[in-house]
């Protein structure tokens, strides 16, 4: 269902649609101008009661970054070599978690720089496990080794699969 376009929507297409010449035959179509918004005039500033410090909870974490879309292709088409795998088919919760993080931290010392992880998709084709990993990669104890994860492709597992990239561990 398309939405009704916004004045401002209408305006910026008046401004592209300047830049160009219609090919023969056709003609740009005129745009009305509708008025501008009405400046508003602030309020005056209320004086506030003493409000006592209330504790908020924090948004939902962003998702880790994506990929770079050139080496996510280069996975793909497998000119990238997929260094190691884990399969979390099955585990419960706590222990995908836990081998998870010990797989990333082996990952990382050995100088892997990208692993598949594969979660499955669950009954209904939304997992707790696939929807959790990202979640967990993005976590303090995983952020600093992984530096982008992307869906995987179909035959390195799909929607059930995830290619993560990680990070060159410096050598002390």
């Amino acid at each position: 269902m398309k939405r009704p376009a916004r004045p401002e929507d209408l305006r910026l297409w008046a401004k592209v649609a300047e830049t160009v010449t219609p090919r023969p035959g056709r003609v740009v179509p005129k745009v009305e101008e509708a008025p501008a918004p009405a400046a508003v005039k602030p309020a005056a500033p209320a004086v506030m009661a003493e409000v006592p410090h209330v504790r908020r909870r924090s948004g939902p974490k962003p998702p880790p970054d994506l990929i770079e879309p050139r080496r996510h292709r280069r996975l793909v088409r497998e000119r990238d070599v997929i260094e190691a795998r884990i399969d979390l088919h099955g585990m419960t919760w706590d222990a995908a978690r836990a081998a998870l993080e010990s797989f990333l931290h082996r990952a990382a010392v050995q100088g892997h720089r990208a692993v598949l992880v594969i979660t499955g998709k669950g009954r209904l084709g939304d997992g707790i496990l696939r929807r959790s990993v990202p979640d967990w990669l993005n976590a303090p104890g995983l952020r600093e080794l992984v530096a982008g994860v992307s869906p995987a492709a179909r035959r390195h597992g799909g929607e059930g699969a995830l290619y993560v990239a990680l990070k060159r561990v410096e050598e002390r």
